[in-house]
C-alpha cells in the first residue's frame, strides 16, 4: 500500500475508488466496507483509496477548546491503523493533517478540491452517518447530487452487525475500557494488538528481575489500560508469552524518564537467548493483549511493585495454561 501525507503527490494516481473516514481500529465494519470499495476499484479499473486524518478531528478540536478531556481514546496508533488497511488490499492511503484550513473547507471546496481535483475519484463509498465539510455541514444527499453533476458516483453502506450489535469504534473503546477482550477480538475480527519500536526506558524493571520491552507513544490518549496476559510477536518466529502494563505506571514518580506518558511495558515470560540482555531495542514489535488481569495499582515502595508483578506474572501463566488447555479439549 502506498501511503501520502496529504494529496499533492505526483506518486498519486490520477483516478481511484475512495472512502473517507477516521478508521480507528479498522473494525469488522471497516473491513466490509473496504472489502466493498475493493471490488469497485476492481471494475473500475482504479486503484482503491482510504482517505484518514491525523490527527482525529475531535482531538484538533479538543485542543483549539483546551478541553482534552473531550478529545476521544484512541484504538489504534496511526502506524497500526495503516498496517491493518495494508491487510486489508488497500491500494493507498492518503493521511490529511487535520488542522485549520481543512476544517474550515466548505462542503463545496472539499468536493471540488479534494475529491475532485487532488484525487480525480470516480466513486465514493460513506458510512450511513458521514457528514463532512466545516460544521459537518456536508451529508450523503449532497456527496451524492454533486457526483451526479461532476461524474463520480456515490454509496453509501449500512451499519455492520455481530451477534445483534453495531460494530462500531465507540463500540471497540467502549470494550478496551471495561476490558472485555473477547469482545474486541469479536468486533476487530483479530485480537488487539498495538506495535512499535523498543525503545529504551528507565531500566527499572531489570533492577527488580523482570526485564521489559518498552513501547512508548506520543499524543496518545489509548482505549485500554491497565494489565494484560499478552503475546509478543517480532522476537522470534513464534510469539512470546508475557505480561504487559499499559498506563502510567502509578507507582512511580512522575518525573521519571518517561514524564508520565503512556507506555506499554511488556515482560516475556521466556527470553529468547539469542536475542541478549539488549539486544531487542530498535527492533518492531506487536504485543498482543489477550486477556486483562487488572487495572494499574499504585504499589507502596519497590518491594511491593515487585511481589505484584511476580504475581502477575503467575497470573498471567496461569491464563495460559488454561487456553493450552481449552485448545486442547477443542482438538480432541
Amino acid at each position: 500500500m502506498q501511503i501520502f501525507r496529504g494529496f499533492h503527490h505526483p506518486g498519486i494516481a490520477p483516478a481511484c475508488a475512495l472512502t473517507i473516514g477516521n478508521f480507528d481500529g479498522v473494525h469488522r465494519g471497516h473491513q466490509a466496507m473496504l472489502a466493498l470499495l475493493n471490488n469497485e476499484a476492481r471494475h473500475r479499473g482504479v486503484p482503491s483509496c482510504v482517505m484518514t486524518f491525523e490527527p482525529h478531528p475531535r482531538d484538533y478540536f479538543a485542543a483549539l477548546q483546551r478541553k482534552p478531556e473531550i478529545a476521544p481514546a484512541r484504538v489504534a496508533t496511526l502506524r497500526d491503523k495503516l498496517t491493518e488497511l495494508a491487510r486489508c488490499g488497500v491500494d493507498q492511503c492518503v493521511v490529511l493533517p487535520f488542522d485549520a484550513r481543512l476544517s474550515s473547507l466548505v462542503p463545496e471546496a472539499f468536493i471540488d478540491d479534494v475529491l475532485v481535483r487532488g484525487l480525480g475519484v470516480k466513486y465514493v463509498l460513506v458510512g450511513d452517518d458521514f457528514r463532512f465539510g466545516a460544521r459537518r455541514a456536508g451529508d450523503y444527499a449532497m456527496l451524492d447530487a454533486a457526483g451526479g453533476r461532476k461524474g463520480f458516483d456515490v454509496a453509501r453502506m449500512n451499519s455492520y452487525q455481530v451477534h445483534g450489535l453495531r460494530v462500531s469504534s465507540s463500540a471497540v473503546r467502549e470494550a478496551l475500557g471495561e476490558g472485555r477482550m473477547d469482545d474486541v477480538a469479536a468486533l476487530l475480527g483479530r485480537p488487539y494488538s498495538i506495535s512499535g519500536h523498543v525503545v529504551h526506558g528507565r531500566k527499572l524493571g531489570r533492577e527488580l528481575g523482570f526485564k521489559t520491552l518498552n513501547l512508548r507513544f506520543a499524543h496518545w490518549k489509548p482505549a485500554a489500560g491497565g494489565i494484560f496476559a499478552v503475546q509478543v510477536h517480532g522476537l522470534r518466529e513464534e510469539p512470546l508469552p508475557g505480561v504487559a502494563n499499559l498506563g502510567i505506571r502509578p507507582s512511580l514518580d512522575p518525573a521519571d524518564v518517561n514524564g508520565g506518558r503512556v507506555l506499554l511495558e511488556t515482560h516475556c515470560l521466556e527470553w529468547p537467548a539469542h536475542l541478549g540482555p539488549e539486544g531487542a531495542y530498535g527492533k518492531i514489535i506487536r504485543v498482543e493483549l489477550l486477556h486483562k488481569l487488572h487495572d494499574e495499582l499504585k504499589y507502596d515502595g519497590l518491594d511491593a511493585l515487585k511481589a505484584g508483578i511476580a504475581k502477575d506474572c503467575d497470573d498471567a501463566r496461569a491464563f495460559f495454561a488454561s487456553t493450552r488447555r481449552q485448545t486442547t479439549r477443542d482438538r480432541i
